[in-house]
């Protein structure tokens, strides 16, 4: 955990010298300077969820959703110090010149590591994917390299939208959860514990109720967060939700009442203006001082974590130069290499060998668009490199002609003079060519976080089909009738269904997520074997036809991969590679009370290099408590050259052995675990290690 003894006594000094009404300006995200004091102006507001976001020019890393499928913790704990590294920079820059505006902080409102149950949802691609034990991994490391392990934080880290938060987009400032004691704590909430255990510094609110109460101001959660997890952090209501709290879920009714019961349940900060009727509310003797001032403390002690009123500001001696610089390019290039996932590769048909000239058409609306990289809450980065500038730069001796072929979605209200039936250009282009390098895919203009429209293919940012819009459907068919060779790429942040025609005839698939600012060279790169795909699926993928339940139901039933009942299209976890890998030998090696460690070797039997990524599922068995179908409990990756192979360890918490039962406590459960380890879930047949629960 934290200390935060020496940064609270700051704090409690700098407190204890101001008015009520000061304190109070502080609890507003735009917290105004407080001169007589030698206290700067602050706003908390930043984002920063797959790098420096919504403050000019930063490294535009692969959104959080393809960071996930990397299944690999410490890549992203590499991605979120360079994070850091350029957010102090910008900082020192901006505080030099007294620019303490929007965006321009240290306290960054990322990693969302709300669960990804439903692939329709919008907002998912800002998530770590589907799986409890996934997100808490990926956002721990994101939290752990953020703020860093010295004395001062280099920045912080929020986790969000606590609790019971993913979807519908377009209900949200009124919306009920309903989820019961043993989904919520089987599901929803242990992300959010890990992240408290790992120090985060921060937790943000949901818009939404949570069993009736708002979650900026629930007693139920901040019981959980406060009293049985013991945060010692600060916690901040999204943005404007404090106003939903009468007006939407209409729980109270003003605004003087909403602030106060968001600040008595332990809400510090607000994003929003509801705070400034705070006096009002002490007027009303709805709020003590005490309340104001244990709020203003906690917000203080983060500021003096992060070094703000020392003589001497810690990492001071960032340079502005860090910011977009070529190590953290090559970073962001490996973590797009790391996060694509190949999904069909028939008779081997990738890699391509690039030396050989040949005719390549690049066709489709992600072939030449940035907003396909970015995905949202994202920087501007410096250099971008779209897919069809990736295939130019590696597949320099061919021809290569690009085309849109179609809009990203037909239904758009803004036409302007953009030609909206575009397929014969494609379909051209693709006839005279020897391969297609086909790029589908959305953007956040479709799928995102309440976009406030609604069309045949999007309601408010959530998607209504997990087909792509027809325009691109027409387009991919009418590809696959002119041209033998198609390698699709999908660029979006959940699944996407082709359908029985593109999926068949496709030689190769590879899903791209929103890879970020140079990910059309990582896809380049990946068709040409200049590195080899290791990319697992964080989500399910289903079937367009799949009878899904409906995005207001929060009941598991049939939801993920712990509990569908029905076959997918491609399951959590699944990935191909250019090489293989043998499995073998897997062994406990260590069992005490708070963690087991296996290992199991790993050898590349295949003729290329790649990276093996290890998963661990458990299974229970001869258990009367309802638990998941399988649980990932661990993951672990090795770089292997063809024909090495390596021991590889696995260590798994028990926290994630646990069952939960109804009332939602966490125990060991009846019967026997058994644990097996491998590329994916584990098959009929398959070999496990008994663990006595």
């Amino acid at each position: 955990m934290v200390d935060y003894q020496a940064a609270r006594k700051t704090a409690e000094a700098l407190v204890s010298q101001m008015t009520l009404e000061e304190k109070m300006s502080q609890l507003l995200f735009e917290a105004p300077a407080i001169e007589r004091l030698g206290i700067h102006a602050y706003n908390w507001w930043n984002e920063a969820c797959h790098g420096v976001a919504r403050a000019g020019v930063a490294t535009v890393f692969p959104q959080s959703i393809g960071m996930a499928a990397s299944f690999d913790p410490a890549l992203i704990k590499k991605v979120a110090e360079a994070i850091a590294q350029e957010g102090r920079a910008k900082y020192n820059r901006s505080a030099a010149y007294q620019d303490y505006d929007r965006f321009k902080g240290l306290t960054y409102w990322a990693p969302n590591i709300n669960i990804f149950r439903d692939p329709r949802w919008g907002r998912g691609q800002e998530t770590c994917g589907e799986d409890p034990f996934l997100t808490a991994a990926v956002g721990c490391a994101y939290i752990s390299g953020l703020q860093g392990d010295d004395k001062f934080f280099k920045a912080t880290a929020c986790a969000k939208h606590f609790a019971g938060h993913s979807g519908p987009e377009g209900k949200r400032h009124s919306f009920n959860a309903k989820i019961s004691k043993k989904d919520l704590n089987e599901t929803y909430l242990p992300a959010f514990q890990k992240a408290v255990e790992a120090g985060v510094a921060g937790v943000m609110g949901a818009y939404n109720r949570t069993n009736d109460e708002p979650c900026c101001a629930s007693l139920k959660l901040m019981e959980i967060l406060r009293n049985q997890w013991g945060f010692e952090g600060y916690f901040v209501s999204d943005c404007w939700a404090i106003n939903d709290i009468y007006q939407g879920h209409h729980y109270v009714e003003t605004k003087p009442q909403a602030a106060a019961v968001a600040l008595k349940a332990g809400c510090e900060l607000n994003c929003g203006e509801a705070y400034s009727a705070l006096m009002e509310a002490y007027e009303d003797d709805l709020i003590t001082e005490d309340d104001v001032t244990s709020a203003c403390v906690r917000l203080f002690t983060i500021r003096a974590k992060l070094g703000e009123f020392e003589s001497q500001r810690p990492y001071a001696d960032i340079p502005f130069s860090v910011v977009s610089c070529e190590e953290h390019k090559q970073l962001c290039l490996q973590a797009a290499q790391e996060t694509l996932v190949l999904l069909e590769n028939k008779d081997h048909y990738l890699p391509l060998d690039a030396s050989v000239p040949r005719k390549i058409a690049v066709v489709g609306p992600t072939a030449m668009n940035i907003l396909s990289l970015e995905g949202n809450y994202n920087g501007h980065a410096d250099e971008y490199i779209t897919v069809a500038d990736g295939i130019r730069r590696v597949f320099h001796s061919s021809k290569i002609v690009v085309a849109d072929g179609s809009p990203v979605n037909d239904q758009s209200d803004v036409r302007w003079n953009d030609f909206f039936n575009l397929a014969s250009e494609g379909a051209a282009a693709a006839e005279d060519a020897d391969l297609c390098v086909l790029c589908l895919g959305l953007d956040r203009t479709v799928e995102g976080e309440d976009l406030g429209f609604a069309n045949d293919f999007t309601d408010c940012g959530d998607r209504k089909t997990l087909m792509l819009p027809k325009c691109q459907q027409q387009l991919a068919e009418k590809i696959c009738d002119v041209c033998e060779n198609v390698i699709v790429v999908v660029l979006c942040g959940s699944c996407a269904d082709l359908g029985e025609r593109v999926r068949s005839h496709a030689k190769a698939v590879i899903h791209a997520w929103y890879p970020g600012a140079l990910g059309g060279l990582a896809i380049a790169n990946t068709i040409a074997g200049v590195c080899t795909p290791s990319g697992k699926l964080p989500i399910t993928f289903y079937h367009a036809d799949d009878d899904l339940p409906d995005i207001e139901n929060y009941d598991m039933h049939d939801r993920t991969y712990r509990y569908m009942q029905t076959e997918p299209l491609y399951p959590f976890g699944y990935g191909l590679s250019y090489t293989d890998f043998a499995y073998r030998d897997a062994k406990v090696i260590s069992v005490d009370s708070a963690e087991i460690i296996c290992d199991i070797t790993v050898e590349n039997t295949g003729g290329t290099q790649g990276r093996a990524v290890v998963q661990c599922y458990a299974r229970y068995t001869d258990s009367r408590t309802t638990t998941p179908k399988l649980q990932l409990c661990g993951v672990s990756s090795a770089e292997l050259q063809p024909g090495e192979a390596k021991r590889v360890q696995v260590q798994i918490d028990r926290f994630w052995l646990k069952a939960v039962l109804e009332d939602g406590s966490r125990v060991d459960p009846d019967g026997k675990i058994v644990l097996y380890l491998g590329d994916g879930q584990p098959k009929d047949g398959d070999p496990g290690l008994i663990i006595q629960a």
